[in-house]
């Protein structure tokens, strides 16, 4: 499916995975630096036109490497305000970047745990559940949504 078929009439909120949605996917790597950071065809499209639909538009990434120490933190901040100026050069814009670098499933942060999704929830008490979808490319970010009682879209 391509990102700018997707209906969203419905939703006020988009929540979006970063790898293989917003940047092309490192399989087996992680992005470690802007040099690797590669936007996929269409996304600047799709954000533009979201960008005057939607109310909120977030990211929810998981972010192991740095967790691993193959990245820094700072480096991970770095490569997303870099993402999020070119995406406003463009025409859209993300409202918050919200990530886990944990490395196991037992910190409910890390997707497909909802704890991100609780941290929106906190960080943003008008979002409601039933006008949010989630866009995603992996089961994972499906079971994500799913454990978050919102609507995931798989691309």
């Amino acid at each position: 499916m391509h990102l700018l078929d997707i209906d969203i009439t419905v939703y006020d909120t988009l929540l979006l995975d970063r790898d293989g949605v917003i940047n092309k996917l490192r399989p087996n790597d992680y992005v470690k630096c802007w040099d690797e950071f590669e936007f996929l065809p269409g996304v600047f499209e799709a954000l533009a036109k979201w960008n005057q639909h939607f109310k909120y538009i977030f990211i929810v990434t998981n972010q192991r490497g740095v967790g691993k120490g193959v990245m820094s933190e700072q480096v991970l901040l770095d490569v997303h305000a870099r993402m999020c100026e070119e995406i406003v050069k463009h025409g859209g814009r993300i409202d918050k970047i919200y990530y886990c670098t944990a490395l196991t499933e037992a910190d409910n942060r890390r997707k497909p745990g909802n704890g991100m999704f609780l941290d929106i929830l906190n960080d943003y008490p008008d979002v409601k559940t039933d006008k949010c979808v989630m866009i995603g490319d992996s089961d994972s970010d499906m079971l994500f949504a799913q454990n978050c009682l919102i609507k995931g879209v798989k691309i």
